[in-house]
């Protein structure tokens, strides 16, 4: 397990020097990991990108789903489907997103010999057809609320955060 260290302020802002001693040594901490305690605004975008990222991945299932309910699909040509589609995902983001489908029993593989060499195929299984049914009536259920020009107020009449002052 990887820990953060905070840095305290007099060491970040006084003595960078400090910091470089600290990558090069023969410390546990990651240099990356100093770098970005030090500069907020790279730290910021990284939260960002996590929350995006953790955001999209369902998206990125359903987007598999759909493939997969159309033809055999492997990893390699995933990725370049959805890097077709401004998803940027690596290997190890989606063989481990194929194997929790696979386990969740939304998605069966099977080995098959592509010019000589084993390529894992993964097809939907009724499981994940039903799934995936379900998630394209809730997609389209949201597709038309972030499309609607007012959409369905939430809070309760006369609620403080409803009423200008």
């Amino acid at each position: 397990m990887l820990r953060l260290i905070e840095i305290p302020a007099f060491q970040r802002n006084a003595c960078p020097l400090f910091l470089k001693r600290m990558a090069d040594s023969n410390s546990i901490y990651r240099s990356s990991i100093v770098r970005d305690l030090v500069s907020p605004p790279r730290r910021y975008i990284y939260l960002v990108l996590k929350q995006q990222r953790e955001l999209f991945f369902g998206l990125i299932r359903i987007h598999v789903l759909v493939h997969a309910s159309h033809e055999p699909i492997f990893g390699l040509a995933m990725m370049e489907e959805l890097k077709h589609h401004g998803y940027r995902i690596g290997p190890g983001t989606l063989y481990p997103l194929l194997h929790g489908l696979e386990r969740g029993g939304l998605l069966k593989s099977s080995l098959k010999n592509v010019g000589g060499r084993k390529r894992r195929v993964y097809k939907i299984t009724a499981v994940g057809r039903r799934a995936l049914d379900k998630a394209r009536e809730k997609v389209d259920e949201l597709h038309q609320e972030l499309h609607e020009e007012h959409p369905r107020k939430i809070s309760p009449p006369g609620d403080i955060s409803t009423t200008s002052r």
